[in-house]
């Protein structure tokens, strides 16, 4: 990982850039879009969404008129818990591209483990084989949950994006992805923002003149989990992908990983009720 443009390779050969830009929450129409054209002017190439978050639209907007090629973005997207089911989950990616104002995505997600989500993932092969998406993958897996999917699955998972941050490390998810080559990747890299209250990260942002939210994005570089930090800020979007020019040492990224405390900062995917 030397510089913006470096990806992680999955497991049918799709490049997924490290970094992405993380969109929850972003929904107002002149913040979405400025948002979006300022990540891509800034290098940029990973732009994540979900029809939950209901700014496809505006994103595909921001795309537009940027001026960046379609084709140079990794665009990713995600059926929500009541749209699966097969034909429901077919629905669902119609109604992404549509809004996106594209033809196809790099990456489709399901958003949440559901009783219905092998039929989902059925949807999810048959977009894939038919080529309007280049990758499937899903989130928010327990290990349970990805061995229950992969037990009648014709293609294994490509990525796994998951809550993943200091606190949370998700040590034995991210094993069995290794395992079965299924990225990690990470949402709420930064803990909603309750990752500067901590103490040892504050005083590794001193040691390497970084900020609290650089050390965090690059320990999860260093950990091999692409990460999809979310900011509307200008500043804040130009330095949560300012990772390239330092490296934590093997001694410091013990220091973090002694922050575990299995504690989560959103829902449990065994406990959801949504």
């Amino acid at each position: 990982m030397i510089n913006i443009n470096d990806y992680a390779v999955l497991q049918n050969g799709v490049k997924m850039p490290w970094v992405g830009f993380g969109t929850y929450k972003v929904k107002d129409l002149e913040t979405a879009k400025n948002s979006i054209k300022e990540a891509l002017k800034l290098g940029y190439r990973h732009i994540d969404t979900a029809s939950f978050y209901q700014n496809e639209e505006e994103i595909g907007i921001g795309i537009k008129e940027s001026g960046v090629p379609r084709e140079e973005i990794f665009l990713v997207s995600k059926v929500w818990n009541t749209d699966q089911g097969y034909e429901k989950t077919l629905e669902s990616f119609k109604t992404s591209l549509k809004k996106l104002d594209t033809d196809y995505l790099d990456l489709y997600l399901i958003h949440w483990p559901k009783e219905l989500s092998k039929e989902t993932w059925k949807a999810l092969e048959k977009l894939y084989k038919e080529g309007k998406v280049r990758s499937i993958g899903v989130s928010n897996f327990n290990v349970h949950h990805l061995e229950e999917l992969m037990e009648d699955a014709e293609i294994i998972p490509m990525v796994n994006q998951v809550e993943y941050h200091p606190q949370f490390p998700q040590t034995e998810v991210h094993e069995f992805c290794k395992k079965h080559n299924i990225q990690l990747e990470a949402w709420g890299p930064l803990m909603r923002g309750k990752i500067l209250e901590i103490p040892l990260m504050q005083e590794l942002a001193k040691k390497y003149g970084k900020s609290i939210s650089q050390i965090t994005l690059r320990w999860d570089l260093q950990m091999g989990v692409v990460t999809i930090p979310k900011s509307i800020t200008p500043e804040r979007i130009k330095e949560n992908i300012d990772l390239y020019d330092f490296e934590i040492t093997s001694e410091d990224m013990e220091k973090i990983a002694s922050l575990n405390t299995g504690e989560r900062i959103g829902p449990d995917p065994d406990h959801i009720t949504f």
